[in-house]
């Protein structure tokens, strides 16, 4: 059968990416299957599996947005972005001394691997990295004046104060977080973790439960499909180093033991959150969030990993190409 070809909107009309994005908004209303919540959060585990939203923030333009777009959401692990974004801006590379840069091949929470490679965890997007990436964003100041840094640069990221942490999500993950506390002492018996376990930990748990709207957090990841450009604001530009290598990053780690498979179906960085979001980002063009609660066996979200897909092949957005069949 033949299919049609992509649309290749590589500058954004806005008509016709609406009428894409509202077509896979109404194709994942209809979706039967749509995975599992993460109920090992407890907070989560109430979260209606029936919402789906999808938003797209051009680097010049307004944002596009489809489905349940407002709805706020605990955006998990891809908070880990802007923490590494932070963590690059204030230390550069002597981070990579703690943490490494290659994927897993691991579910996000494995201790086997740390326990091989002495505590260095392969990556700062696997819930050690990010415990280490929050060791040393904490060191010198509180647990409380960290957190608050993180949502206050995620609030200048995005141009949106309305940004804020659900605290019920974050003493959730305080309650239930046993295995996260043993990656932490793990790392502090290697001397990989500096500031007293809870510190870190705290932070961790905090800038998990940061809660974003699929609008939100596409305005929120802009910079990185516009070369570190922050809504305008020269004065808080990310610099294109540190945007290259979390793009990087993203794209060979950001799904953990399913980061090859979303390159091979999607062809963008992306990182995923057991919330159910996915951040995308199309370089030069737009970044790209979407939503809805139910995960897969590897912890992503069914239909936004499955509406990424479908916006790649309506657009033909993807560094490797249009996506072709197979």
């Amino acid at each position: 059968m033949a299919r049609s070809a992509p649309v290749m909107i590589s500058s954004i009309d806005p008509i016709e990416l609406q009428a894409i994005l509202d077509r896979i908004a109404g194709t994942m209303a209809a979706a039967t299957e749509r995975g599992r919540v993460a109920d090992y959060i407890p907070e989560l585990a109430d979260v209606a599996n029936d919402r789906f939203g999808i938003a797209v923030v051009p680097v010049n333009g307004e944002a596009l947005v489809a489905g349940n777009a407002d709805i706020a959401f605990s955006v998990q692990s891809i908070s880990k972005v802007f923490t590494l974004t932070l963590a690059l801006e204030k230390f550069g590379g002597a981070i990579w001394e703690r943490v490494g840069r290659e994927p897993s091949g691991d579910p996000f929470n494995s201790i086997v691997q740390l326990e091989l490679e002495h505590g260095v965890p392969r990556n700062p997007f696997i819930n050690a990295g990010a415990i280490v990436i929050a060791d040393l964003l904490v060191d010198g100041q509180t647990p409380h004046e960290t957190v608050q840094e993180i949502l206050t640069y995620c609030r200048q990221l995005a141009n949106d104060e309305g940004i804020n942490i659900d605290q019920d999500v974050a003493r959730s993950e305080e309650r239930t977080g046993f295995r996260n506390v043993a990656l932490a002492s793990f790392m502090r018996a290697e001397g990989n973790i500096r500031a007293p376990v809870g510190h870190p930990l705290d932070v961790y748990f905090h800038h998990c439960a940061i809660a974003m709207s699929c609008r939100q957090l596409a305005a929120a990841g802009r910079y990185l499909a516009a070369a570190g450009d922050v809504h305008g604001d020269d004065a808080r530009r990310v610099s294109m180093s540190c945007v290259r290598r979390i793009n990087a990053v993203m794209m060979t780690c950001g799904h953990y033991d399913a980061s090859g498979e979303f390159a091979f179906r999607v062809g963008l960085p992306g990182k995923s959150g057991v919330g159910g979001g996915i951040l995308g980002i199309v370089p030069g063009v737009a970044s790209i969030a979407a939503w809805s609660p139910g995960l897969n066996a590897k912890g992503s979200s069914v239909l936004a990993s499955r509406a990424f897909e479908e916006l790649a092949k309506a657009t033909g957005w993807s560094v490797f190409g249009a996506p072709g069949q197979g």
